[in-house]
């Protein structure tokens, strides 16, 4: 279906105020999610808007930015920003406190032990929605301060996470790493010293532990700055073994959050890091970093989940200590989906003990092990942003990600025969003329054609429907009815009986005919493997196809599976 003038102008507009916005190279993503986002009755057209966006940006990639500006200009200019309209769930996106078209910084901080995840979707989609709302800039900043010994950096994690934003169509405009950035973190430490907001304290953790809960104050409190500063130094200087002194905030030890009295600033490690080796031995936590950091950088809104309300307040603190005006806070609650059992460090231990297959393995959760089922990130996109930047904590099924999913692939996705646990059931009195039949790849897309199937008279029909209909009439769907025995014990082949071709309304039984059946290594969603064989077609299929196994859902062929070798190397992806 053609798209309307309307339409195309707001398109090209979209497509060259992203041009703009990167230096004359637009991305395709951004331009449609944006189009798809602020006018939902495009979306049954995604397809179409896709394709001419595309063709849109392919038609002025390379133009000078002066000739970009120039028909930008005559198209009206930039899109004024505006609230989105209510989607799904009754989420918005609200404007940004004092966001201005072209001047939003936004960062994006995951910590580099382990991939990103489905839980990751609003980090990624919500902030690059709103990096393309303002034509800003999204920052990729790992957070790759030195963990403790149970949760520390690992290399391979910082190019697997690029990857996975690139994977998801989100490109971070620029990457930075908290490891290159430790010195930076020291002239601040110094001022919130010199302004008696910290100390150095050298009780042991547990003593620690025991004044916080109790509200009471530990003696290295009493310090004058300058004590501290000689602490500090000696800190600096390799005077203390990892684990002897930390500088600690002063905040107020009657809070009502034991957790909020005096928190750690820094510590000392003698940890190894991926990146920078032992270069350094004081280490900022995670909040003194993000104060610096948020800051340093230029970020103008953080954008994250409201579980880190207390990182807000150290944040906070620590600006009013030094007279900063920070950025403000924009929070959403938790999105679970109630399948998805996600956990970075069990997920890290069974990938390293080979119990996983790889980042990839359903059972992750991972973006790479919803790519390999076949799930998009297009859907994956559109259902975190249907629930708009929402306090509430939800939790939604996985259908609900499924049926976004199969909007986008059903109508293009041919249909192949599988039976699992097969069992071989010779027919007698099959008719010779139905050895082959040829069958549609799609029951309602002739455009995506047929396919002829070698048939009778032995079939593969799975164990399970075999013993659910002992003695039955049953029809071998698109095909013939047969009268199976009434005893069906042992591993076959086991006699059945033709009876007639007529499409009669009785059990339709799937099968796979024995003459050029497949095998098949089907992977589930929770990790096992189910064997059976499939029809001739399947041996043709490519790495990374998706099919639907007819009775049985969507299914991705492995990226990585040789076409034509044995058994044929599927990953289920959803009903």
């Amino acid at each position: 279906m053609p798209l309307s003038p309307e339409i195309e102008r707001r398109a090209l507009r979209a497509a060259l105020e992203n041009a703009v916005g990167h230096g004359g190279e637009a991305r395709a993503g951004p331009v449609v999610a944006r189009l798809l986002a602020s006018d939902p009755t495009l979306r049954p057209l995604a397809e179409e808007v896709r394709s001419f966006v595309s063709e849109t940006i392919a038609s002025i990639r390379g133009l000078p930015p002066a000739e970009l500006d120039d028909r930008l200009a005559a198209l009206g200019g930039p899109e004024p920003s505006k609230a989105a309209a209510p989607r799904s769930e009754g989420g918005t996106f609200p404007e940004l406190p004092g966001a201005k078209p072209g001047a939003v910084v936004l960062r994006m901080a995951p910590f580099p032990n382990g991939v990103l995840h489905i839980g990751h979707g609003r980090l990624l989609y919500v902030n690059d929605y709103y990096r393309t709302r303002y034509r800003g800039k999204l920052l990729l900043v790992f957070d790759d301060t030195i963990g403790s010994e149970e949760k520390r950096p690992a290399p391979e994690f910082f190019d697997l996470i690029q990857g996975d934003c690139e994977l998801a169509g989100v490109k971070p405009d620029a990457v930075y790493y908290k490891s290159d950035q430790i010195p930076a973190h020291y002239p601040w430490a110094r001022r919130v010293i010199e302004r008696g907001g910290a100390y150095v304290c050298v009780c042991p953790a547990d003593r620690l532990r025991e004044n916080r809960a109790a509200g009471r104050a530990c003696p290295e409190r009493a310090q004058t700055p300058t004590e501290t500063l000689e602490g500090w130094e000696k800190m600096l200087g390799g005077a203390y073994a990892a684990g002897e002194a930390v500088l600690r905030l002063r905040t107020d030890l009657a809070d009502p959050d034991p957790a909020f009295r005096d928190r750690v600033l820094f510590r000392i490690s003698d940890l190894e890091h991926p990146r920078v080796g032992r270069k350094y031995r004081v280490w900022p936590m995670l909040e003194f970093a993000w104060a610096v950091g948020d800051v340093e950088l230029g970020v103008t809104h953080v954008l994250r989940g409201k579980e880190l309300v207390i990182e807000d307040r150290m944040q906070r603190y620590i600006w009013d200590l030094l007279g900063i005006q920070g950025p403000p806070f924009l929070h959403w609650g938790l999105l679970r989906v109630r399948e998805a059992k996600v956990s970075k460090s069990k997920s890290n231990r069974e990938v390293q003990s080979g119990l996983y297959d790889g980042w990839a393995d359903p059972r992750t959760w991972s973006l790479r092990s919803l790519d390999r089922r076949g799930i998009s990130m297009e859907a994956l996109r559109e259902f975190i942003l249907s629930f708009g930047l929402s306090l509430s904590d939800i939790e939604v099924a996985a259908e609900t990600l499924y049926a976004e999913n199969r909007k986008r692939i059903d109508a293009t996705t041919v249909r192949r025969a599988f039976v699992a646990d097969p069992v071989r059931v010779d027919v007698e009195g099959y008719p010779f003329d139905l050895a082959t039949t040829t069958l549609a790849n799609h029951p309602d897309r002739p455009e995506l054609g047929s396919r002829e199937v070698r048939a009778g008279p032995s079939f593969y029909l799975a164990r399970r429907d075999l013993a659910a209909h002992p003695g039955e009439e049953v029809r071998l769907k698109d095909l013939a009815n047969i009268a199976l025995p009434a005893a069906i014990d042992g591993p076959g082949p086991i006699r059945a009986t033709f009876l007639e071709r007529e499409n009669r309304r009785i059990p339709r039984l799937q099968w796979v005919g024995v003459d050029g059946a497949v095998p098949v290594d089907l992977l589930e969603a929770e990790g096992a493997h189910v064997r059976g064989l499939a029809e001739r077609a399947v041996a043709g299929a490519r790495p990374r196809d998706i099919l639907q196994f007819e009775r049985v859902g969507f299914v991705r062929v492995d990226a990585d599976w040789a076409p034509g070798s044995e058994p044929a190397r599927v990953v289920y992806g959803h009903p």
